[in-house]
């Protein structure tokens, strides 16, 4: 059975059960369960399902535009395992900022059931911690509908009136050379600003963005604590490690 043909299996079968497991769609589809990873992380990217950790679910339940959904979707398998990493970091009592990044956004299912604070400018963040043990702050100032987020001048007066335990933030492009590097003076800013009022700041990073460097740089390494990330090739950690940064990537 070719890509197309489970293609619109998977699609029919994620918009009866809403949500479904990559387990089961393999014994469904009698086919390898890598086959199926394969298939919903091109499926993702294509905005047609949003890719959760162990399988997919109706895209309509995100509640999300089609362009974050993408975006989240894409190298979802190295994001899931950058943010087990981080909810490991995540004590009872804490008081959080989480942005707008696609990664970031993953730490939600891996959280909703701790009793903590987030405070975020992260539309889809809201949504998916309502109703859960997690208390919510929502940044106040202008909505961005493409990113789902909230920024401006607004937004960074917001941020600076709060003091928290730890920041997670995301980054367009990071090496040790450059420091910090974006592809919006926007997003830069809520960087900057949540991790200068957090005690500690948790860069969630996959290893697509270790060593790339975006148009925009913005902020040296200082500004990070910790890194996180899937990365796993010894020389490669080495370089931040001797940059001053913690590594975490297991």
């Amino acid at each position: 059975m070719g890509y197309q043909s489970r293609k619109q299996i998977i699609l029919k079968i994620v918009e009866e059960k809403e949500e479904v497991d990559v387990k089961e769609l393999a014994q469904l589809l009698d086919t390898s369960e890598i086959t199926v990873r394969r298939d919903l992380t091109l499926m993702a990217s294509d905005g047609l399902i949003y890719r959760t950790h162990g399988g997919a679910m109706k895209l309509s339940l995100a509640n999300q535009p089609v362009s974050f959904a993408q975006k989240s979707g894409v190298n979802a398998d190295k994001k899931d395992y950058i943010c087990r990493l981080a909810a490991a970091e995540i004590r009872e009592g804490d008081v959080i900022f989480m942005d707008c990044g696609s990664t970031v956004f993953r730490l939600c299912p891996l959280i909703k059931n701790k009793r903590i604070k987030v405070i975020t400018n992260s539309l889809p963040v809201v949504y998916e911690l309502m109703n859960t043990e997690v208390s919510i702050n929502l940044v106040g100032g202008e909505v961005d509908n493409e990113r789902q987020a909230v920024h401006g001048t607004m937004a960074i007066e917001h941020i600076q009136r709060y003091r928290v335990d730890k920041a997670f933030v995301g980054v367009g492009g990071i090496s040790p050379e450059n420091g910090l590097s974006a592809v919006s003076e926007r997003e830069a800013e809520m960087t900057k600003a949540m991790s200068g009022n957090a005690e500690k700041t948790y860069l969630l990073c996959d290893s697509t963005k270790l060593g790339t460097d975006k148009y925009l740089a913005f902020a040296p390494l200082t500004i990070i604590d910790i890194l996180i990330t899937n990365e796993q090739a010894e020389e490669v950690i080495n370089r931040y490690k001797k940059a001053g940064i913690k590594v975490v990537n297991q």
